[in-house]
């Protein structure tokens, strides 16, 4: 049984302005590369810089299709038994424990059943009969092995569980694959998958995302923000600063009450934009506001 496909989005421009609608400012590129890999049916593998809205995007098409977003959390170690399934065995010791008087036959043949069988964030995604967004975040983190546990997944929509067989996606799930590029991952998931390469957003389209996650700030200290925070981009930091922390830095901004960016008010709040203590003392020393808010 093939999994039912039902694509939300009716053209590029419905996709923009529906992601729009829920809070995600798309670019073109964006919007076009979520509007094929909803049509096509395909997962989407998403990479770019940490923060610059990968997570969001799957967040967003969640909201935008009324689907449930199911996410699997990678990390280093993370295996089966966290991302598709394991067995109860509790519960299992408690059933062969009850029927010890039961031949060993009769007794495996039950514990390695649906009753006892913990779904983890893939079989789960599979297993939905409504409509899901399978959220794979900082896959690069993972093990290689992680990759081969996904690709009957991106190629079929289905797993295999050996004690219970294939089990088939019913509703295709919308698949988002994200990684912030630590590592390579394998030609044979790429092939699966739509890709998409997010960078930090032009200064145009960032300062209209500042605009609606902080639309008390007024428009020339949003700009002046916008600026600086590119200017800092320019730098050679340990860490730029995310589309995130542009947000955070102008609600702080409205917090503080300011009305302009001078020396002293950048140099105060720099810790809103910056991680490191390394990137704080080259932003104080190298970072020329006058030519950054010039534009």
């Amino acid at each position: 049984m093939s999994a039912d496909h039902q694509p939300t989005f009716t053209s590029v421009e419905q996709a923009r302005t529906t992601l729009a609608d829920v809070g995600y400012l798309a670019s073109s590129a964006i919007a076009t590369t979520v509007f094929l890999a909803d049509t096509l049916g395909k997962p989407l593998l998403v990479e770019g810089p940490a923060g610059v809205g990968k997570t969001e995007l799957a967040k967003a098409v969640s909201r935008a299709s009324g689907a449930e977003l199911v996410r699997l959390q990678c990390y280093e170690g993370v295996d089966e038994a966290r991302a598709l399934y394991e067995w109860n065995h509790a519960k299992q010791l408690l059933r062969i424990t009850a029927e010890r008087e039961a031949a060993w036959d009769e007794v495996r043949s039950d514990i390695f059943a649906e009753e006892f069988l913990l779904a983890r964030p893939l079989l789960k995604a599979v297993r939905s009969e409504k409509p899901v967004v399978l959220l794979v975040d900082e896959l690069d983190k993972a093990d290689e092995e992680m990759e081969g546990l996904l690709l009957e997944i991106l190629s079929d929509f289905q797993v295999t569980v050996p004690e219970l067989g294939t089990i088939t996606a019913r509703t295709q799930p919308f698949v988002v694959l994200t990684s912030n590029a630590t590592r390579e991952l394998s030609e044979a998931l790429r092939r699966r998958c739509l890709f998409l390469h997010v960078d930090y957003p032009d200064p145009e389209l960032e300062e209209r995302i500042v605009r609606l996650q902080a639309p008390e700030l007024s428009e020339a200290l949003t700009t002046s923000v916008v600026r600086v925070v590119n200017a800092l981009r320019d730098l050679n930091l340990r860490k730029a600063p995310s589309v995130a922390e542009t947000v955070d830095w102008a609600r702080t901004l409205i917090a503080m009450g300011a009305e302009e960016l001078d020396p002293e008010l950048v140099r105060s709040s720099l810790g809103v934009v910056l991680k490191h203590h390394d990137d704080i003392s080259a932003a104080t020393k190298n970072l020329d506001l006058d030519r950054a808010l010039a534009g």
